[in-house]
């Protein structure tokens, strides 16, 4: 597979993961890993000749990153207060 090939294929997956990052953005356990995973491609595709796709695929990341880190305080802080269903379960109060 020559470079040009590889670049365009990384592109590819980045907007692919991109995508899906967006959709399971509210479980952060594994929309930030898609959403990294997919940015390291989007950043190493940069070059390819549909450099659209790799653009495209950073910003959806990006997003993907930012909406599941905040999931992810908030969640941290429900928890830590006692105001998460979940935790509170858990524990047994």
């Amino acid at each position: 597979m020559n470079s040009e090939n590889k670049t365009a294929t990384y592109a590819k997956i980045s907007m692919i993961l991109g995508i899906i990052g967006l959709v399971v953005w509210f479980f952060p356990i594994i929309g930030l890993p898609v959403s990294t995973v997919g940015l390291t491609f989007g950043l190493r595709g940069f070059d390819a000749p549909k450099k659209w796709m790799a653009i495209a695929g950073i910003v959806l990341c990006v997003v993907g990153i930012s909406f599941s880190s905040v999931n992810a305080g908030i969640g941290c802080y429900m928890g830590a207060t006692g105001q998460h269903d979940f935790v509170n379960k858990l524990l047994g109060n």
